[in-house]
């Protein structure tokens, strides 16, 4: 592929961000719309016309979700500063009512002289979004980090939402796993596909929330808190640590756990000694496991249900587990084989696939409520996401920085190098589609908006990374427990 078409390619993604999806108000650029709406000629009065369709939905809002690697893309191309207008933005927009006090809003319209949230209330089916919340702890901890700036952290306004979150995330509950349950399409699946209960991508972002809270209570105190920030920061960490136990013990998979869950003995009952505590059956265990671990493979499994645990792999909860180093670097390196693996399934014609295997015929019906935005080979229900490239590319960057086998890491590179080739010979011509259908991904999704805003991040942030600022691996890094835990003293 020549020089001069990269070139051009990434030119017009940021030329296409800077210009068409980037949004003012009051004259400041606060974040960026989901997708850039498109003329269209249609005949009308007697003549052809052109308009701008209707139909985009709330696609001309801002997402926090979809404003994630567009404020990262910021943070490395030097404008901070629109990405601390987009996290001051979405704190001014955090909940204050009684029942839903401390959330973020999944989305916003951006009007000439207000700004209106929406926090599920009008959303398709009416589901909140959780992973919003989460993930605006994740980019302020990273702003931060990257900037240095402890005085927008030291901000009464910055601790207060801070505080907020917390207030919702540490209150007493009726569970005792350190896991956060939520309905269907709470997050990034953001409808029907039997996520329902503690799904991994919101676990994984829970635990990058609790680190990131405890972080920036810290920096924006110098280190020298009050008692109930000390206990806030306590609290958040020992949340942290139970979590992640948790996640490795009941979620993390490889052909030897596969052999002894498949020998466990359930029905059992009392207070110790229970090998099998949520009394998952045998018959409940894929046979198409076998093939997809492989030898040496692992990963995360989706769901942790009473006797029902989803086996499906999902690609983005991965891929953070393993950027916020929850798995450990042997876990890693089993979850990269993993997808090496299964390259023809996870990549395909378009990286990378959302989830695998997909829902079909009776459990499509039943799972989905018949929702044909989600049939199978489309959408969430196993599409294939462009914008999912990127979090593989740091995850797998920051990996070789330990990797001690050569081959292993020429493997990486290659799978990546030929991703990122796909990327940009793909995108451009298809014009930027959000989702691919297919079991191969060759076909734009059936309902896929066009230029869609973190399609084309997605390229970017891929082309900086593997390209031209291959240090810039390190731009999620979140502190680690034992680095965090180190600054609690007993007050």
């Amino acid at each position: 592929m020549s020089l001069s078409f990269e070139a051009s390619a990434i030119a017009t993604a940021r030329h296409l961000l800077y210009e068409k999806a980037l949004v003012y108000f009051n004259h400041e650029p606060v974040g960026t719309i989901a997708a850039i709406p498109q003329k269209t000629r249609v005949y009308k009065d007697g003549r052809y016309q052109t308009v701008v369709p209707e139909t985009d939905l709330n696609y001309t809002e801002l997402f926090i979700r979809d404003n994630v690697p567009t404020t990262l893309f910021f943070l490395l191309d030097g404008r901070a500063d629109i990405a601390r207008n987009f996290l001051d933005t979405c704190l001014l927009l955090q909940s204050k009512d009684i029942y839903t006090a401390g959330i973020f809003p999944a989305s916003f319209h951006v009007g000439p002289d207000r700004l209106t949230p929406d926090y599920g209330q009008r959303a398709i089916g009416r589901v909140a979004s959780v992973d919003a919340t989460l993930w605006w702890l994740i980019l302020a901890e990273i702003y931060v980090q990257r900037t240095g700036d402890r005085d927008w952290a030291k901000q009464d306004s910055v601790q207060h939402g801070i505080r907020q979150f917390l207030r919702l995330l540490l209150h007493p509950g009726f569970r005792e796993a350190p896991t956060l349950q939520v309905p269907d399409g709470a997050f990034m699946i953001d409808r029907p596909l039997d996520v329902w209960g503690a799904p991994l991508e919101i676990q994984v972002l829970l635990y990058g929330a609790l680190i990131s809270s405890a972080s920036l209570i810290l920096a924006g105190h110098d280190y020298d808190l009050t008692p109930d920030d000390h206990w806030r920061v306590q609290q958040s960490l020992k949340r942290a640590i139970r979590l992640r136990r948790y996640l490795l013990k009941h979620y993390w998979l490889n052909t030897r756990i596969v052999q002894v869950l498949r020998r466990r003995p359930t029905d059992l009952y009392g207070d110790s000694s229970i090998i099998n505590e949520y009394n998952i059956r045998t018959e409940t265990i894929p046979h198409w496991l076998q093939h997809w671990l492989g030898e040496q493979g692992g990963y995360l499994i989706g769901n942790v249900r009473t006797g029902r645990p989803d086996f499906r792999f999902f690609t983005l909860g991965n891929c953070l587990g393993a950027i916020f180093d929850l798995l450990t670097r042997k876990q890693q390196k089993s979850l990269f084989e993993l997808m090496l693996h299964n390259h023809q399934e996870l990549f395909a014609e378009m990286p990378l696939r959302i989830c695998h295997p997909p829902l079909d015929n009776e459990d499509w019906r039943n799972k989905t409520g018949f929702d044909p935005k989600n049939q199978t080979w489309c959408y969430h229900n196993s599409g294939h996401w462009p914008c999912l490239f990127w979090f593989l590319v740091i995850a797998m960057m920051r990996h070789q920085d330990y990797a001690a086998d050569v081959p292993e890491s020429y493997a990486y590179h290659r799978l990546l190098k030929d991703g990122y080739e796909t990327l940009l010979q793909r995108l451009p011509e298809q014009q930027w589609a959000e989702y691919f259908d297919g079991p191969t991904g060759v076909w734009i999704g059936q309902q896929a908006r066009t230029y869609q805003t973190w399609t084309f991040t997605s390229l970017l942030l891929s082309h900086h990374l593997l390209i031209t600022h291959p240090g810039d691996r390190d731009l999620m890094n979140l502190p680690s427990l034992r680095q965090l835990l180190c600054y609690l003293r007993p007050n």
